[in-house]
């Protein structure tokens, strides 16, 4: 049997309790909205926002590895870019020695030896400039993977002594001759060693283009996670504002009910 009474308006305290839950919800959306965001704090989904934070750590290694390998290829690039000249500076060496050696030449050997001994200088200042007149380990951290992250290699020195060419001596038919046979196993070596640098360029750019596809599908997994879904909150933003304003209403009319009691004293 329903009573009346002014002491507990139970309907009044419905009103209020059912209003703050929809005043609680609706600044949740509102924060979503404004944020973009669906998880603004723990409390929103704790498991959830572990999982997207890993993803997000996950993105920084990735995008650091991607720097480091763009950083490698530069090096390479370079030490590449030295190497084609050493080549030039082998073919060069090859054609005077060629020249000296015919017994029949009336060149001046003492003057194709001078620029021969200047060419050697300068294969050996070209490989000091850009970093490869020493054996090197390359290697370059790509990747969130601990255990296969790395690309790394071993670069053979390419100066003049690695390459043997250092002692060449073409001031005599003979020692042209054998210059040229020299050079010819030096050119053959260098050619090692760009394979190698190479190789390493083709590794890095595979690499980048994991790492790269690693970084997009990282993020949407992430964004699945914790980015808002902004059509759903719209939706909700509507139907809390609704009942915000219907709960507003009827704790209106639940304290009118209460006043209205007080007609039974008249």
């Amino acid at each position: 049997m329903a009573s009346f009474s002014v002491v507990s308006n139970i309907s009044s305290a419905n009103a209020q309790a059912n209003l703050v839950n929809t005043n609680v919800s609706l600044q949740r959306t509102i924060t979503r909205l404004s944020s973009g965001l669906r998880i603004n704090s723990s409390g929103d989904d704790a498991a959830g926002l572990a999982v997207a934070n890993s993803h997000r750590s996950a993105q920084a290694v990735l995008t650091q590895g991607i720097r480091n390998a763009n950083d490698g290829l530069s090096t390479l690039q370079i030490q590449d870019g030295a190497l084609n000249n050493i080549a030039t500076l082998l073919d060069r060496m090859s054609t005077l020695a060629t020249q000296s050696a015919s017994s029949s030449s009336f060149v001046n050997r003492d003057t194709l030896q001078l620029e021969f001994a200047d060419v050697i200088s300068e294969i050996n200042r070209e490989a000091n400039v850009a970093g490869v007149s020493a054996a090197q380990a390359f290697s370059v951290f790509v990747s969130n993977n601990g255990a296969d992250g790395v690309v790394s290699g071993a670069i053979d020195a390419a100066d003049a002594t690695d390459l043997g060419v250092n002692a060449l001596d073409i001031s005599t038919a003979a020692g042209a001759a054998t210059a040229v046979s020299t050079i010819a196993t030096a050119v053959g070596t260098l050619g090692e060693v760009q394979a190698t640098i190479g190789t390493l360029q083709n590794r890095l750019q595979f690499a980048i283009g994991l790492a790269q596809s690693q970084v997009v599908n990282t993020k949407a997994a992430e964004s699945r996670i914790r980015d808002a879904n902004i059509a759903e909150e719209s939706a909700n933003m509507t139907k809390f504002s609704i009942l915000t304003q219907s709960g507003v209403a009827a704790m209106a009319q639940a304290n009118q009910q209460a006043s209205a009691v007080l007609s039974l004293l008249r």
